[in-house]
């Protein structure tokens, strides 16, 4: 993790990247320049690994640690069992211990990149806990008797997400979730008994669930703390950043891997890349003012959306991967495959057309004509000697202008590829 640098002061950094959507307190972001807090975010373990939704809420802590506050990673091991109701629809499938274990294990390796848990971190190193060893040794009775009795049905019943979900009779709400904000709530006060915690971070959809344990703190405890929440980002669409109903962009390489992480964030409209750069990267003020100046006069340049891409690809994979993942980029925009490296070649094939053909067919030489007839490159035989000769087409980086070419197993590119583009238009073919 990079050493802590003279700068803004941390409400002042915060302000500057508009990270500050709701205060429970508004003599809180100076509290956070003066005093020192331990502070904790919650993350939902329902996978194996966290994705770029939870990428701003993971930078919160590491921006926190930096300043000198200490952070919890909150994994729900317990609520996880049960499930949010935020945001969905309907009742979410319970996971099992097993699959509990799984994911949290997967999160912690992750959240370890980017946050120092190191013991030189003094007494600002980091900590993963896990709700489950709390909230699976509480007694029925004594919950309700402790928790449950600070809160009215009425104010539960209040909630936008409950009353999301009750005004459609066809799903409603188990108790099961109801009660979720219940435990979340007695997180808080766990961690405030425990590890002195007095500052609750989270997505402004958790902004009930944070006020709920500041209530409970105060009621059980007689005691002041405090939440902040971020803006909930959101895509053009307006689905959950990094999460769509079909896709997510994971933070685990072997799910998502550092070149399509890396097209993710370079993808990010002239609109939206100014916000991400404050949100998603640790670059400071000037630079990245100069970035929005660079959008709004050459945006054709694509600067800024380089800068985002290469800094979070940097921050969730190293620089090394990052700086791979860009090159395939220019790569692929240059019309340069051909010297990438083979997991380089492979990763940029997921974003361009693709084919398999049985080695045997370069035994007699490949005809350049039937190859791009096959892969639709040309529509026909005609058309593909016509693009040929005129010396549209490349194959493996190189215009080839004999409408006679024929391949070999020696033109393979990494004994396996050949490298094709008409125009801009790329098609890989493999051979096995």
């Amino acid at each position: 993790m990079p050493a802590e640098t003279t700068g803004p002061s941390l409400s002042a950094d915060l302000e500057f990247r508009g990270l500050v959507h709701q205060l429970t307190d508004p003599s809180l972001p100076g509290r956070l320049d003066r005093e020192r807090f331990t502070v904790y975010i919650g993350f939902d373990p329902t996978a194996d690994s966290l994705h770029v939704g939870s990428l701003l809420q993971v930078l919160m802590l590491r921006r926190l640690q930096q300043a000198g506050h200490r952070p919890i990673a909150l994994a729900g091991g317990g609520t996880g069992a049960i499930g949010d109701p935020g945001g969905k629809t309907e009742e979410r499938a319970l996971l099992g211990p097993e699959e509990l274990a799984a994911n949290l294990a997967g999160m912690q390796a992750q959240l370890e990149r980017l946050i120092d848990f190191g013991p030189s971190a003094g007494t600002t190193r980091a900590t993963v806990l896990d709700n489950g060893e709390w909230l699976h040794q509480l007694h029925v009775i004594e919950f309700l008797r402790d928790v449950g009795k600070h809160f009215s049905v009425n104010q539960m019943m209040g909630r936008d997400t409950v009353k999301a979900r009750l005004e459609r009779p066809d799903q409603g709400i188990s108790f099961t979730e109801f009660s979720y904000m219940l435990l979340q709530a007695y997180d808080f006060l766990h961690l405030f008994d425990h590890e002195d915690c007095r500052l609750q971070i989270g997505a402004s959809d958790q902004w009930g669930n944070i006020t709920m344990g500041i209530e409970l703190i105060r009621k059980a405890r007689r005691q002041e703390v405090y939440g902040l929440t971020t803006p909930l980002v959101v895509k053009a669409d307006g689905t959950k950043f990094g999460k769509t109903e079909t896709e997510t962009v994971w933070l685990d390489a072997a799910k998502t891997s550092p070149y399509q992480l890396y097209q993710f964030f370079y993808r990010t409209e002239d609109s939206a890349v100014g916000g991400y750069l404050r949100y998603f990267t640790f670059l400071d003020h000037h630079a990245i003012r100069a970035l929005d100046l660079e959008t709004a006069e050459h945006p054709q340049h694509r600067a800024a959306p380089r800068a985002l891409a290469r800094e979070v690809c940097s921050l969730v994979h190293g620089r090394v991967e990052a700086a791979r993942a860009e090159a395939a980029a220019l790569a692929l925009y240059a019309g340069e495959l051909s010297t990438l490296d083979e997991p380089s070649l492979l990763e940029v094939s997921a974003e361009i057309p693709t084919s398999t053909l049985a080695r045997a067919a370069l035994d007699a030489g490949l005809s350049l004509v039937d190859v791009l007839v096959g892969t639709g490159l040309a529509k026909s035989k005609s058309q593909a000697r016509t693009l040929v000769s005129q010396g549209g087409v490349y194959v493996n980086d190189r215009r080839e202008k004999d409408t006679e070419a024929r391949f070999g197993r020696s033109d393979l590119v990494f004994d396996h590829y050949l490298v094709l583009r008409k125009g801009r238009d790329y098609h890989l073919v493999s051979f096995e």
